[in-house]
């Protein structure tokens, strides 16, 4: 299946480059100008990769990262021109699952949107080895449908988040460190190292909200685990 990447970045020149660079690697790749036109050709043309500027014209990438929270199956690199840590963490807690500092190696880029493609890919072809659904108490994880309920209500994760919490709920009581968790649900290394893996955390702490935010533990000087009952 040909992956299809959307570049939404109002600098033509920025924008037609990475076009081309992916295209060149067999993407098939639209552009858009700005966060309002990016928003109606997620819907038209469908991406598995959304490359997205954050200072854009009518909608910043944060706004538009903020309307694509519960998308399932969309890929989000975000560039910035700021090298400034609080505008990446703020991307990732808004969904993103990749980040870039201005001005980047296009050969980095396209790796990076490689390495996210295949993850996304893999995640949709690939079987899961245990149709057999991981639950605690009222907390439902489908890996097959790559899906989540609680209480019988479906949980709006993005696919880090869901991931992360599969690999935690089919693992009770493993801890792993932020390094190996990194490696098992990111496949590569972040600029922004082991902070991603505690942004996510909490980003699904306050999703599960009430007691079930305390089935992730942290496991001090270690990393995190997963308990097998309310607490």
């Amino acid at each position: 299946m040909t992956v299809k990447v959307l570049v939404a970045d109002d600098e033509q020149t920025i924008a037609n480059a990475i076009a081309y660079g992916l295209k060149r690697e067999g993407y098939t790749v639209e552009t858009a100008a700005d966060g309002e036109e990016a928003l109606r050709k997620v819907d038209s043309f469908q991406p598995q990769v959304l490359v997205l500027d954050v200072m854009m014209p009518r909608m910043n990438g944060f706004d538009v990262c903020r309307k694509l929270e519960n998308r399932k199956n969309l890929g989000i690199l975000l560039l910035t021109v700021k090298n400034d840590m609080v505008d990446k963490i703020v991307g990732l807690e808004l969904g993103a699952d990749d980040y870039m500092t201005k001005p980047f190696d296009l050969r980095e880029l396209i790796a990076r949107v490689k390495a996210l493609a295949r993850r996304l890919q893999k995640a949709e072809s690939e079987p899961d080895p245990d149709p057999v659904s991981f639950k605690v108490a009222e907390l439902v994880i489908y890996p097959e449908q790559r899906s989540a309920y609680l209480k019988g209500e479906a949980l709006a994760l993005t696919p880090k988040e869901f991931d992360l919490l599969a690999l935690f709920i089919s693992h009770l009581k493993r801890v792993y460190t932020r390094e190996e968790l990194l490696d098992l649900v990111w496949g590569m290394e972040y600029e922004g190292g082991t902070r991603t893996v505690d942004i996510h955390v909490q980003r699904l702490r306050t999703k599960l909200g009430g007691p079930y935010q305390h089935l992730l533990q942290t496991v001090y000087g270690v990393g995190y685990k997963a308990i097998g009952e309310i607490p």
